[in-house]
């Protein structure tokens, strides 16, 4: 047993102390699948499944530490640039995953609702298909929301639901000046009635949000933790360091509102 494999445990247990509030919806970037893989000599595609594997953990992280909502940046609209033979292995792992998902038994124990969030109908047929039935499937779920952003820009998000609300208010449902802020959340993502997020955090070492969750985040001003470790090498000591970012937040501000 070496040193490190000691001191995380008791690291671990140390962060955990420091996170008195716990954040109730995270937003994770997960950058850096294909930079692991050149790093570690592995082809594009097994550095995307080890990703994938690494998504499988963080539910059992934030179940455990109370969380309810996990958004998983997983396919932006600009990724579609991307090489085709990488975006249809994508798509067939999402596929894979997603069946893989509606078997295991945590879907039950925890009682995970999965919902998409981003342009379905940019999708192929087959890939829609495992979405729905994931949705259908735990549709009643009421203990932790995963939200999976697939095909999901910010701006493409915010085109769409002032789309839904202009065909509103032409066929007389809706009047002009009753549009408002609750208007537009209503709108956004088919209605699903996300929550603000609270944090987000991005892998990779690159220092930007990438049009993740313009409305939901950058509207409510959610605490961002950027990190270094590329994705598949995210661990759970990476994952508290973020927490403690957002505890520490949410203690200046209510040091703020007491103070006057």
């Amino acid at each position: 047993m070496n040193f490190r494999s000691l001191i995380e445990p008791l690291y671990e247990r140390f962060l955990r102390f420091q996170c008195r509030h716990v954040p109730n919806h995270v937003a994770i970037i997960q950058d850096g699948n294909r930079r692991y893989a050149k790093m570690v000599g592995i082809d594009t595609a097994s550095g995307h499944r080890a990703g994938a594997d690494k998504t499988e953990e963080i539910l059992d992280w934030a179940h455990e530490l109370g969380i309810r909502h996990i958004t998983l940046y997983t396919f932006s609209t600009e990724n579609f640039s991307r090489d085709k033979n990488e975006v249809r292995h994508l798509f067939d792992l999402f596929k894979e995953k997603l069946n893989q998902v509606v078997q295991d038994e945590r879907l039950k124990k925890y009682r995970i609702r999965i919902q998409m969030v981003g342009d379905r109908s940019l999708l192929p047929d087959d890939l829609r298909k495992a979405v729905d039935d994931a949705e259908n499937l735990t549709r009643d779920h009421d203990g932790f929301f995963l939200n999976i952003a697939l095909a999901y820009g910010g701006r493409n998000e915010i085109v769409l639901a002032a789309r839904e609300i202009l065909t509103e208010v032409a066929a007389g449902r809706l009047a002009p000046d009753a549009i408002g802020v609750h208007t537009v959340e209503q709108h956004l993502h088919g209605g699903k009635g996300i929550p603000p997020v609270d944090l987000i955090i991005r892998t990779g070492n690159d220092y930007r949000t990438s049009n993740f969750l313009p409305w939901l985040a950058g509207g409510h001003e959610s605490a961002v933790c950027f990190c270094a470790p590329y994705w598949p090498m995210f661990r759970k000591i990476d994952f508290l360091r973020a927490m403690r970012i957002h505890d520490q937040r949410v203690a200046a501000k209510n040091a703020g509102n007491h103070g006057g």
